[in-house]
């Protein structure tokens, strides 16, 4: 053994500042506990992030000078950067937003007369691969932060200059119904949904955040003990062959699985009159024709539920086409006798690919074709109240 010492000195690493703009009201009480604060300064910071939009540090007045020069020692506040916005001639907005580590995903806001519904996204790609949805053949890079998540809500009212003495209600319903699988950003997406929630930030009603999932099924029963907001599920076909076709998770987790799930959900909630969304996207020659109706009528028999159906979009080299206007009301009309609430999405923002199936159109995936996905424009029949 050589006698010269080959020990690498110790170096204290950098401490990474902390992003207040994803912190819950007790994760941001947590965070001044240890700081030796009171935890009130936690309610002022929230106050001047998602009530005034402000993210300098400097600017929060009421917390005096050492504890903003401490704070911009530790920590920062940091909304997602906005690659691009654009406008449709219907009044949709649409923003693709460049995360850490390069990524993109894009966020829409679609208003309707007094209400506006935003959204939003989970993940950079998605692993679940469903047929006919193309951002899971971008494949899969990383979950977004909940500073990620529910920076794109302060984005939004940013954009419209609605904070501070404006109108903060310019999103009045939040769809988490964007790019990736909500349920597998699990504790992202419930802090970012808290933040949705809270009085202290933006106080929107658990009716009006929706979570939308492929079928998670261990994660939708964990939600049940831990969240109230309203449930989507994305069902897509009638009977297990089928789905699993489309939606492979089904696989691992089969329709009387997931609805056993879903009704468990819904028994946990203190509205019991609530119901969850069955999204339905409609694929000619494939899920459409009137015997999958019947059926899907049958399987949600006492099933608390309102259907949506979504008439497919089609992306570049799927095999999968839209149906006829005439498939999809024979569809609708045999769910509507058989006593169902059902609504059939509307096109919207399809001038700046921002209609359902069109999200993230600038993202390349891994085929070479332009990464779309499933979700932006049936938001504004999803979201409740």
């Amino acid at each position: 053994m050589s006698a010269l010492s080959t020990t690498t000195p110790h170096v204290e690493p950098q401490q990474t500042p902390v992003n207040l703009m994803g912190l819950s009201l007790l994760q941001m009480e947590q965070f001044f506990f240890e700081l030796g604060e009171k935890k009130f300064r936690a309610q002022q910071v929230l106050k001047w992030i998602h009530h005034a939009g402000i993210i300098d540090i400097e600017e929060m007045s009421n917390l005096g000078k050492v504890l903003r020069e401490k704070l911009l020692k530790i920590a920062e506040v940091r909304p997602p950067e906005v690659a691009s916005q654009h406008d449709s001639s219907d009044g949709t907005r649409k923003w693709t937003i460049r995360v850490e580590g390069g990524g993109l995903v894009e966020t829409v806001l679609i208003p309707a007369g007094k209400r506006a519904t935003l959204c939003v996204s989970s993940q950079v790609g998605c692993s679940l691969d469903c047929s006919f949805c193309s951002t899971g053949k971008q494949g899969f890079q990383r979950d977004l932060s909940a500073a990620e998540i529910i920076g794109q809500v302060w984005l939004a009212i940013k954009s419209y200059d609605a904070f501070g003495d404006g109108d903060r209600r310019v999103v009045t319903n939040v769809v988490m119904m964007g790019m990736g699988e909500p349920l597998l950003n699990f504790d992202n997406v419930v802090s970012a949904m808290d933040l949705m929630l809270e009085d202290l930030a933006y106080g929107l009603s658990k009716r009006r955040v929706t979570l939308s999932t492929s079928g998670v099924v261990p994660a939708l029963d964990r939600l049940a003990e831990v969240s109230e907001v309203s449930l989507a599920v994305s069902l897509h076909a009638p009977n297990d062959e089928l789905r699993s076709q489309l939606v492979p998770i089904n696989r691992k987790y089969p329709i009387a699985r997931l609805l056993e799930s879903c009704r468990n959900y819904m028994a946990a909630q203190s509205d019991k009159s609530r119901v969850v969304t069955v999204e339905y996207t409609l694929i000619e020659g494939v899920n459409d024709q009137v015997e999958h109706a019947r059926e899907l009528a049958v399987l949600l028999q006492g099933f608390p539920c309102k259907i949506n159906l979504i008439p497919f979009n089609s992306f570049p080299r799927s095999e999968y086409r839209r149906p006829s206007g005439n498939a999809v009301s024979r569809f609708w009309q045999v769910l509507v006798d058989a006593g169902y609430i059902v609504t059939v999405r509307s096109t919207r923002g399809d001038d700046i690919d921002a209609a359902c199936g069109q999200l993230v159109g600038q993202v390349v995936d891994r085929t070479g074709r332009s990464g779309r996905h499933r979700a932006a424009s049936e938001a504004q029949v999803i979201a409740v109240g």
